[in-house]
């Protein structure tokens, strides 16, 4: 399938270096190939690679040049900087990488002004719909609530295919990248984390909680989920408060980039789907307009809740809750409209036998359909 993100990412290279993010095997070195047929390719991770990155013996007569895992490198921003500063464009060039390379970069940004970054996600409905136009979205959207949307997986269809891959996925990421990346050494206790992470998705997290089930402290705790966020495991998602430095310090709720990791209802498993395209979506408009937007979760002192809520340049934008069978719009969508007059609210349902709205303005939408078509641009 053609990726969401390729004439975007095609038009940046022209006058930039592109940096390309997402979780491992979401598809990024497959879109990077499929920019130019004229590439030389460059992995780190592999060791013939790694020399001619050190010799900077690439071939210049490419199209494009494509670094893979880059960020392994040391000081690879200055390496990188040096070749952009000396050599400029042609031939173009985008570097890949499983971890956020946002992260790598806040301390000496010896990159500014010298390149664009876009994050890769995983198929969606949307991606899909756009590329497919399948007939049976609803059997589109079952399909990524059992095998999650990453492209090998998904593209096979096989349950069996996708419990052994999720499994192998897993252990390069902890016993390759985590330890290449981060140094870390408590590997069977992040591997605990996530197990407990799986069975918590869509409820807040209490970091004491964790502390105690680990044994350790929850600052240990909080860098551990730091760590999962930065190598695309997990995301947080935090309640939303006008003074953003209470809501940061608020208990958020963390969900998979692989809906398959999920260990709960089909409720649950279609919350963390959503909330999978709603971050993906966010990441596009920043990534290719430029343009702000934030995902939170609404909640009172009395823990009456929504699922998402959405803002546009900081003003609320969205609200959506997310049910499996239940067509009767959730009172909690009134309470939240004395603070948000006017603000759109759209409960997705699973299995639904009629659309419809309200004179509130409640929509009740069919979650395979309204995930297909939605656009917060």
């Amino acid at each position: 399938m053609e990726r969401y993100l390729i004439n975007y990412i095609l038009d940046d290279l022209k006058k930039k270096i592109v940096l390309l993010t997402g979780p491992r095997q979401s598809g990024k070195t497959t879109l990077s190939k499929m920019l130019s047929s004229n590439f030389d390719y460059f992995n780190f991770d592999n060791p013939e690679h790694r020399l001619g990155l050190i010799e900077r013996s690439w071939d210049r007569s490419r199209d494009l040049i494509i670094f893979d895992e880059l960020h392994k490198f040391k000081n690879w921003k200055s390496w990188l900087k040096g070749i952009y500063d000396t050599e400029g464009v042609p031939p173009r060039i985008i570097v890949t990488g499983s971890a956020k390379l946002d992260t790598y970069r806040k301390v000496g940004d010896s990159l500014a002004g010298r390149f664009f970054q876009f994050r890769l996600h995983p198929f969606d409905l949307k991606e899909i719909k756009k590329n497919n136009n399948p007939a049976n979205l609803q059997a589109v959207l079952d399909r990524l609530l059992d095998l999650g949307g990453f492209p090998e997986p998904y593209l096979e269809g096989s349950t069996r295919f996708y419990k052994r891959w999720k499994r192998s996925h897993m252990d390069i990421i902890l016993k390759q990248d985590l330890v290449d990346l981060e140094n870390v050494q408590q590997i069977t206790s992040i591997e605990t984390l996530i197990q407990l992470l799986r069975k918590r998705v869509g409820s807040p997290v209490s970091y004491n909680s964790l502390a105690r089930d680990l044994q350790c402290s929850d600052k240990t705790v909080k860098r551990w989920l730091t760590i999962l966020e930065n190598m695309y495991i997990i995301f947080g998602v935090r309640p939303f408060h006008r003074n953003i430095a209470r809501s940061i310090l608020k208990a958020p709720k963390y969900y998979f980039y692989d809906t398959g990791q999920v260990i709960g209802d089909s409720g649950i498993k279609l919350e963390n789907l959503t909330a999978c395209a709603l971050l993906k979506e966010i990441h596009y408009i920043e990534d290719c307009y430029g343009e702000g937007a934030q995902l939170y979760y609404l909640k009172t002192k009395d823990n009456r809740e929504i699922d998402f809520f959405v803002t546009r340049d900081e003003a609320p934008f969205l609200m959506i809750e997310v049910k499996w069978a239940d067509s009767a719009p959730s009172r909690n969508f009134s309470i939240f409209d004395k603070y948000f007059p006017g603000v759109k609210k759209v409960q997705l349902v699973k299995e639904l036998g009629r659309e419809k709205t309200y004179p509130t303005g409640t929509e009740i939408r069919s979650a395979h359909n309204w995930l297909a078509d939605f656009s917060l641009v």
